[in-house]
């Protein structure tokens, strides 16, 4: 198990490339931010030159290929670092050096029982594309066709696994000063960035994951999922199908190439609201790099490391919060947040609706197309704070992909009206699940799996109510020591030193 000090090392030199940007500015002013948290981050900052505007993900690209999985993480974390900070982190992009094709030939040659050339007629040794985990090539199967092949770096996993392990004993630091860092839940963050890796590190779940979404989309044929090619798919080796299309992010290119980008736009609006409403599990990293126009006019998506999913009942709750800030019926939005537990009971349904209220008037009387649903959701999840709702991690997922959806919506359609390319969509689903017909089948259904689920219910009580000698249920989440300083003074001379120590080994090192 790491040590502590090695801890702190790693947070002051990670810390001290953070400063070189200007992206612990925040951290410092933030008055909710707690002393000691506050002083390590003005011992980082010591002697560097501070640029005037933040450059957050400049910052996390230096640190390297962990940091900046991580920074896209806290891209869909506004309330945690701030809209600034959020949107700036939205242009990680995941771009990086590739790595020289003789030190992936060795990776592929191990992740397969027979030997390449039995699988591959031809392998290009340039990369197509480069990110922090993987980095692809075009090949050619020993059965003549061309697809992508997705190979893990060399000596990814260990390096993910010291920075995840810094990142929880941190998170757990920070979370038991209690107050408002508690209420954003850190460790959770660092959870969820860590089921992220754990699919992205292992390639054969990316595969399961672009597998089950090919299935959920199989009515929206204007959307396109690679196929597998699962014999040639391992841990550290993933081959799907070659595509070749348009980027989206090239519009001059797709004009020329005979596409409508205002078809294009309302096509991938429609196929995200498929996956987030009806489906429950959607591609949360449709950036313009991984959409493809190909030359039928259909939308073809790669890089399924990053998926979200959303039980039923949260997406109903989510489509009437929407639809009720828009219509105005804040009364019946605030009642939502208390029957989904987003806010705790002990607070006023009367004055919540008060404050959706100051969220939605500003919005009232505007022309539709000027109603920006990612805007609609910052100021929603702005009032969180007030409220002590803990963070929703699947819905502020939700949040990031929507914006995103909108930026390249807008980007090739800038007349585009999002909310009536949804509308009938939107519609015909909450009449398909609020209607009488659905809440009587509803019903139906909940009653006989309560019946069903009897038997697995009582031996669920006597897990969490064990017989004497019995074991106790596993926590959800690793314990980890913290460190307990007993006053200000000892807290000084640890931090002293540790900077110390630190700035001697960094100077050494530069």
């Amino acid at each position: 198990m790491t040590s502590p000090a090695r801890h702190l090392f790693r947070l002051l030199r990670w810390g001290r490339i953070l400063a070189r940007h200007g992206a612990l500015r925040g951290i410092e002013r933030d008055p909710l931010t707690p002393a000691p948290v506050r002083r390590l981050a003005r011992l980082a900052r010591f002697g560097a030159r501070v640029p005037k505007r933040p450059a957050y993900a400049d910052a996390f690209e230096a640190i390297g290929p962990a940091a900046i999985k991580f920074g896209q993480t806290l891209a869909t974390r506004p309330d945690l670092v701030g809209e600034h900070a959020a949107a700036d982190l939205l242009r990680l992009q995941d771009a990086l050096p590739p790595v020289p094709f003789a030190r992936i030939e060795p990776v592929l040659a191990a992740s397969f029982e027979k030997p390449l050339d039995a699988l591959f007629a031809s392998i290009e040794p340039e990369a197509v594309a480069a990110a922090s985990i993987a980095q692809v090539h075009r090949a050619v199967t020993s059965d003549g066709r061309a697809v992508a092949v997705k190979v893990l770096r060399p000596g990814i996993e260990r390096e993910f696994a010291a920075a995840i392990e810094t990142y929880e004993w941190a998170a757990a630091q920070v979370e038991a000063m209690g107050g408002e860092l508690a209420r954003l839940r850190p460790r959770l963050v660092v959870e969820t960035f860590k089921r992220w890796t754990a699919r992205e590190l292992d390639l054969r779940r990316e595969a399961a994951s672009a597998s089950e979404l090919a299935e959920g989309m199989a009515a929206e044929p204007g959307f396109v999922v690679p196929a597998i090619d699962w014999p040639r798919t391992a841990g550290r080796v993933l081959t799907l199908e070659w595509i070749d299309g348009i980027k989206l992010s090239d519009r001059k290119a797709l004009i020329a190439g005979g596409h409508d980008p205002a078809a294009l736009a309302a096509l991938l609006v429609r196929a995200f609201l498929r996956q987030a409403i009806s489906e429950g599990f959607f591609h949360a990293d449709l950036h313009q790099g991984n959409l493809f126009a190909l030359p039928d006019g259909r939308i073809a998506a790669i890089d399924f490391g990053i998926m979200g999913r959303i039980d039923r009942q949260a997406r109903v709750w989510l489509a009437e919060i929407l639809y009720g800030l828009i219509v105005g019926d804040y009364r019946r939005v605030a009642e939502i947040h208390f029957e989904a537990q987003y806010v705790p009971a002990h607070h006023n349904v009367a004055e919540f609706a008060t404050a959706l209220r100051a969220v939605g008037e500003p919005m009232r009387g505007l022309p539709v197309k000027e109603i920006s649903v990612g805007h609609m959701l910052d100021s929603l999840f702005a009032i969180t704070r007030d409220f002590d709702m803990p963070t929703q991690p699947h819905l502020l997922l939700l949040q990031k992909t929507m914006v995103m959806v909108e930026g390249v919506a807008t980007s090739l359609d800038p007349d585009i009206n999002m909310w009536e390319t949804a509308e009938p969509y939107v519609r015909e689903w909450l009449r398909g699940e609020l209607g009488p017909e659905a809440a009587l089948a509803d019903r139906i259904r909940t009653n006989l799996d309560t019946l069903a689920r009897l038997p697995t219910l009582l031996r669920r009580i006597e897990t969490h109510f064990p017989a004497p000698g019995a074991a106790p249920p596993p926590p959800p989440l690793r314990e980890i020591q913290v460190v307990r300083v007993g006053g200000g003074w000892r807290y000084a001379i640890v931090a002293l030193l540790a900077a110390a120590s630190g700035g001697g080994v960094i100077w050494l090192l530069s």
